[in-house]
């Protein structure tokens, strides 16, 4: 049953009328009598306390509760958010001579383990710190020296990093890391090539109320509810259809790129055959790309120059078709509003196809709709 809510100003009415019906005389509440002042200092407190019930029962249920709330009822479930993941990539270490050799140590251990007195960089706002990583099998790894060893003669190494932070404030643009955050004798100056972009955030609220539906589901186990929980708690990200046939089951997974990687593929597996019914044989797969090649030719508005409007145009439409979720078509007539939308400028759009041909692409359980060649004529 939904509450009845009530306004300062309606506080103050019903206590105006509750004072008055219990007088045998007419009461003033005109502004500025104690009447009004302690019809006033009472809407106050009852405004405060209607507050608190409805922080309380906010968190009396899973749908309202939200933070550290929402986890502690998804705790009483054995159910816990998933955590954020730290982005990582590549920083180049430079330095203006290269007469001796300079020793990289990394922050962190191939086991994650955090060794203080390794190289740190950050972004030049401060805000950004990102640790030097472990990695055995580059061509500058001494085992004997515990880290990366720049010989002499060259002036630049590229190693790998990992946010401090874990998230999505990792996730810097290209040249964003340009300071030293410790002291790297050898070493004069840093910088990051390309742009980090695989921080995840913890999972929303709304993902983790999503996740406990499927897993109230998956409690009888061997369900398409059960198999897709296993997928989504496998990681952040992850999309799946399943489709049942006669004995055999085909889950096909995704991570948002067309192409997920073998170890992804693997650990979903393996979470979904501790939920699958026996008897039946499970496989897990990645989606069938269909490769989109776009065609068509612009004409450009008076004023404007073709040259310059097909780049935006390019991008716009690459990412268009690269942000459909698995089994989502590509529709033809959609690509045509997508360049308009692009760049100002755009006269008329003739001659569309879509690998050759004017129809939908894709919009199969199992398939993946990714961009390829974008040809403006």
């Amino acid at each position: 049953m939904a509450l009845q809510l009530q306004t300062f100003s309606g506080w103050t009415n019903q206590f105006a009328a509750a004072v008055q019906s219990s007088a045998s005389a007419l009461l003033n509440f005109a502004a500025g009598t104690v009447l009004q002042a302690l019809a006033q200092a009472n809407a106050s407190v009852a405004l405060w306390f209607q507050w608190l019930l409805l922080q309380l029962l906010a968190r009396t249920r899973a749908s309202t509760s939200t933070g550290t709330d929402l986890d502690s009822w998804m705790t009483d479930y054995s159910l816990t958010r998933l955590a954020a993941v730290a982005a990582t990539g590549n920083v180049t270490f430079s330095r203006f001579t290269a007469t001796g050799t300079a020793l990289v140590v990394p922050y962190f251990s191939a086991s994650g383990a955090v060794n203080t007195a390794g190289a740190l960089v950050q972004t030049a706002d401060g805000t950004q710190q990102f640790g030097v990583t472990t990695n055995t099998s580059s061509g500058y790894w001494n085992a004997g020296q515990g880290g990366y060893l720049i010989p002499i003669a060259t002036t630049q190494a590229v190693l790998p990093v990992q946010a401090l932070t874990a998230g999505t404030g990792g996730n810097v643009q290209a040249t964003a890391i340009s300071l030293l955050a410790s002291a790297v004798p050898g070493i004069d100056y840093v910088s990051n090539g390309v742009a980090f972009s695989n921080g995840v955030a913890a999972e929303s609220d709304a993902a983790l109320r999503a996740r406990f539906a499927l897993y109230m589901a998956s409690l009888s186990k061997g369900t398409v509810a059960a198999l897709q929980y296993a997928v989504l708690s496998v990681a952040q990200n992850l999309t799946s259809t399943v489709q049942v046939g006669t004995g055999t089951v085909t889950v096909t997974v995704d991570d948002g790129t067309g192409s997920p990687s073998g170890a992804t593929i693997a650990l979903c597996s393996t979470a979904v055959q501790a939920v699958r019914a026996a008897g039946v044989m499970v496989t897990v797969q990645g989606p069938t790309v269909i490769t989109a090649a776009v065609s068509f030719t612009l004409t450009a508005a008076s004023g404007y120059t073709k040259a310059n409007m097909i780049p935006p145009i390019s991008t716009a439409l690459a990412a268009y078709i690269n942000a459909l979720p698995m089994g989502a078509a590509l529709p033809y007539s959609r690509v045509a509003q997508v360049i308009y939308d692009a760049t100002p400028g755009v006269a008329n759009v003739t001659a569309l196809t879509l690998n050759a041909a004017t129809a939908d692409l894709g919009g199969g359980a199992a398939q993946c709709v990714r961009a390829g060649a974008i040809t403006v004529s």
